[in-house]
């Protein structure tokens, strides 16, 4: 009782609560721009959290985060483009209720449930983190390599569309991390000469070239401009009560499913936004209405992509590996701060543990009245020019990458990995799995290196503990069903037809 009490001292302070809001600000203003993501605001945010203590600069990133995800929802309904690709999902359906002069309702409905989605995402991640945290105290190194093993193919299975570039973007995340001295025998490794190299590729600078300067770079070269429609938003708060009853199947059901989906390491909230819909869709009684503006499928996936925020923080804080890539570069953070993610820091830091869940529910309390004046200030939000806006990111990333070590080798390596994002996606080649390979690649190799010195070399041993067994029988069952399913569908195909 008394971590929590003084949680909540840590939490209601002046100094706090203003960086909160702050933080809530810029997430609704980066989210509600297109070609801004969620990802890219916490990116752009890391900079300035060097400066904070722990539990502001935690609070910041994770009321940002939330804004974000919600403020995608904003230029999808207006503009038909995604704020951000958690909102992709519905994009058409809110478009089309706006052409239907709907749009308030659109709106309002990506208002109400993305707050309460949230908030059951939070009270899964407080129920079931400290109980995970029991679990996870009895990992060895058997356990642990699994879990990152699971991560990483999770990444490429279940969070891409083609597993063959998942596995490129995998696999150039990995060969970043073998950069440099981080491996048990201390052998210098792809420095090339290089003494900056030694010490590895910096995580921050990594994250901020791949996500804010690609994008700068891809404004650069296609100089797109953006216009604003002129849709009327009317009473946001029209229909809330008649949607809560008539469809809270369809909220309940996209908030487990989010929450389930977010904790899924590789998956993220834009994932579990395209598998709501999809349900939502299959199980309706109307799926006739569905892509013609039916306030249905947008209830059950902005539920569910809110949840998905809160449960990729359950890996995140209880076994160090990011659900999504924003959990990726919170781990960043957090271990910047000492708050070093994983079963422990329940033991050793749980007033912090407590901030979290505090700020999470506060994060998406202020979301409602933040996001009605968010969404009644819209035009003015995708009215700025990215003439403007493009160049003051450029030069906000390149301060946030000499500030990491005081070195412009920092803004060299965000200006190649600005370069390296640009490609990748201009190839449609995933950028997640590249960052799940950069964060869980040190992690993969300490943990096999350390089992097989304890094993004596035998693999075997990776499967005699039972949770080890069934970590590791799972992710070779996900490795295996393309290939079993591939086979099934060609027996099929081979069998003479009956009759």
């Amino acid at each position: 009782m008394s971590a929590i009490q003084t949680a909540f001292g840590l939490v209601f302070q002046p100094a706090v609560l203003v960086t909160i809001f702050l933080a809530a600000l810029f997430g609704l203003v980066v989210g509600a721009i297109p070609g801004l993501t969620a990802t890219m605001a916490i990116a752009l945010l890391v900079p300035v959290t060097f400066f904070m203590d722990p539990v502001p600069a935690v609070g910041a990133m994770v009321t940002c985060s939330a804004m974000a995800i919600f403020a995608g929802d904003i230029p999808g309904t207006l503009l038909r483009i995604p704020g951000t690709p958690a909102s992709a999902a519905y994009t058409d359906e809110a478009y089309m209720m706006t052409r239907n002069g709907e749009g308030e309702i659109a709106l309002g409905a990506n208002l109400l449930f993305s707050a309460i989605g949230g908030l059951f995402g939070t009270f899964v991640l407080i129920l079931s983190a400290p109980a995970l945290a029991e679990v996870a105290l009895q990992f060895s190194s058997f356990e642990y390599f699994w879990m990152a093993l699971l991560g990483l193919t999770c990444a490429v299975f279940i969070g891409t569309g083609t597993p063959v570039k998942g596995l490129v973007s995998l696999f150039i995340g990995l060969f970043v991390s073998t950069i440099g001295l981080n491996n048990p025998a201390g052998v210098p490794r792809f420095t090339f000469g290089n003494a900056e190299l030694t010490g590895g590729v910096n995580f921050i600078a990594a994250m901020i070239g791949l996500f804010a300067v690609s994008e700068v770079f891809r404004f650069a070269i296609s100089h797109s401009v953006q216009t604003v429609p002129q849709a009327v938003i009317g009473n946001l708060f029209r229909g809330w009560g008649r949607m809560m009853v008539q469809y809270w199947p369809q909220q309940l059901r996209g908030n487990v499913l989010g929450t389930i989906i977010g904790a899924l390491p590789g998956a993220g909230a834009d994932i579990a936004a395209w598998v709501s819909y999809a349900v939502s869709k299959k199980m309706s009684r109307t799926p006739e209405k569905f892509g013609k503006g039916h306030v249905e499928g947008i209830i059950e996936s902005t539920s569910s992509n809110n949840a998905a925020l809160a449960g990729a923080w359950v890996p995140a804080l209880v076994f160090g590996i990011p659900g999504d890539s924003i959990t990726a570069i919170v781990i960043g953070v957090l271990y910047l701060k000492n708050m070093n993610p994983g079963p422990t820091i329940f033991l050793n830091n749980p007033e912090y543990i407590y901030a979290v869940f505090i700020i999470f529910i506060l994060a998406n309390l202020v979301m409602l009245p933040l996001g009605w004046a968010a969404i009644k200030g819209a035009r003015t939000i995708l009215r700025i020019p990215r003439e403007i806006l493009m160049p003051c990111i450029l030069m906000f990333c390149i301060v946030g990458a000499f500030a990491i070590n005081n070195s412009a080798f920092g803004v060299a390596v965000m200006l190649v990995f600005g370069v390296l994002g640009f490609l990748m996606e201009e190839n449609d080649i995933p950028v997640a799995p590249c960052i799940l390979g950069i964060v869980l690649g040190p992690m993969l190799e300490e943990n096999f290196v350390t089992s097989m010195i304890k094993s004596d070399g035998s693999y075997l041993a990776f499967f005699e503990r039972p949770i080890s067994g069934a970590l590791g029988v799972a992710t070779l069952l996900i490795w295996l069903a393309p290939v079993l399913l591939m086979a099934l569908r060609s027996r099929k195909t081979a069998m003479p037809r009956q009759g």
